[in-house]
């Protein structure tokens, strides 16, 4: 029997289908699919289970992605409704860095000014809970800090440098942990509440920085070709800094994860070849900086494990997971030093696990996933369309274990 969830998204592209005067073998077709597999999706017999597939049919069906997958999803386990809590908090403060960063008249310090240091600190934490794939400890820490440095920022001393590279810092914590949650929207603000900031810095490597999570935002609204284009625009203004022999390692760093941004834009967009060379490029820049190297400092947590992790989404949007999986030799993903990056490997691998047929690994993978994070892999889209999928195949051998991940992502009331 299908689950709830299925049947809503299936509703959705029911909905989107008909608002776009589409039938079921006109969108099958543009899919390159039969009408039968559209009727399957859209009466909850078949789950939605990568991200290039449900692009495509947001894309013909000019709707917003997020909308089609029921985000934001308002889990409440696991410190799910104390996460959306903070959502308005954080809506006002990310307001008023705007009007603030864009000179706006008017504006004034909401309290007394905190230290530079207390809230360097404050800014570190939240780094690390974004790393420790912990979305409710994000959120609830964001809404004080962004409103502490704007108070900073106004007072415009001399540390308001340093407070606009804390301010642009939280902004993009928030930008990920918004995406996360599903508020693509609020996530585009605090991205370009990050670059205003890097504007204003006029840092080349902290401008590619922000690039980075501009394609991020970009990805999460699946505005694909948008997101290869500013990658590309990033990657023309780092290569100065990022080659010779005064190369920066940050800007080597950066270069790297932007290509790994690049991949997976051309990935959900189904250019396999295209997707397959930016990963390949991405890992000689990892191999360049060495085995030990990951930048947590940048966010991107970029290093040879982590090639690994974007190649494993590449390889099952492209429908290539075995290739995917096998693509960076001899990475350990297991010493990336980011419980988000492991938990999105872990994800994927569930996933590519499943199309190949090892269905029960998948479902033990899953689990170990949600165990280690468990509002962050109860909240992924794809996570929740591969446990609709398990499901609905039925993993006789992991019934009890596939059972408990059903009832922790509340697809069933």
């Amino acid at each position: 029997m299908p689950l709830a969830s299925d049947e809503h998204i299936g509703t959705r592209v029911r909905i989107a289908r008909n608002a776009a005067g589409l039938t079921q073998v006109e969108l099958g077709g543009f899919l390159g699919r039969t009408p039968e597999w559209v009727a399957g999706v859209e009466n909850g017999r078949l789950a939605l289970d990568r991200f290039s597939v449900i692009t495509a049919i947001a894309e013909r069906c000019d709707v917003d992605v997020v909308w089609l997958l029921g985000q934001p999803y308002r889990l409440r386990r696991d410190g799910g409704s104390l996460a959306h809590a903070y959502i308005p908090a954080l809506r006002t403060g990310l307001r008023r860095s705007g009007l603030i960063l864009s000179g706006h008249p008017g504006m004034s310090p909401s309290g007394a000014p905190a230290s530079l240091e207390v809230l360097r600190r404050r800014a570190e934490e939240a780094n690390r809970a974004r790393q420790a794939a912990n979305l409710p400890r994000v959120a609830t820490l964001l809404p004080p800090l962004v409103e502490d440095l704007n108070t900073l920022v106004l007072l415009d001393g001399p540390n308001r440098e340093e407070a606009l590279r804390l301010l642009a810092n939280g902004a993009r914590t928030a930008r990920m942990c918004l995406n996360q949650l599903g508020y693509p929207d609020l996530a585009w603000v605090a991205a370009e509440i990050a670059g205003g900031a890097a504007t204003q810095v006029d840092d080349p490597v902290m401008k590619a920085e922000v690039a980075w999570d501009r394609c991020g935002a970009l990805l999460h609204q699946a505005t694909l070709r948008e997101a290869v284009a500013v990658a590309d625009a990033a990657l023309r203004d780092l290569e100065p800094y990022a080659s010779g022999r005064s190369a920066d390692e940050r800007a080597v760093s950066l270069r790297g994860a932007l290509h790994l941004r690049a991949a997976i834009g051309y990935a959900r967009g189904g250019h396999a070849g295209d997707a397959w060379a930016r990963i390949d490029t991405a890992l000689e820049d990892a191999d360049r900086l060495g085995p030990e190297w990951y930048d947590l400092k940048a966010q991107t947590v970029f290093g040879r494990g982590t090639v690994a992790v974007h190649a494993a989404e590449v390889g099952v949007e492209v429908d290539q997971p075995d290739t995917g999986l096998r693509r960076v030799p001899h990475a350990n993903v297991g010493e990336v030093p980011s419980k988000e990056r492991r938990t999105h490997f872990a994800i994927d691998e569930a996933r590519a696990l499943h199309r190949m047929g090892r269905s029960a690994a998948a479902v033990v993978k899953l689990r170990e996933a949600a165990r280690d994070a468990p509002y962050y892999t109860n909240n992924d889209p794809m996570a929740r369309a591969l446990v609709s999928d398990l499901a609905r195949v039925g993993v006789p051998s992991q019934a009890a274990a596939l059972s408990g991940l059903i009832r922790n992502m509340e697809l069933v009331s």
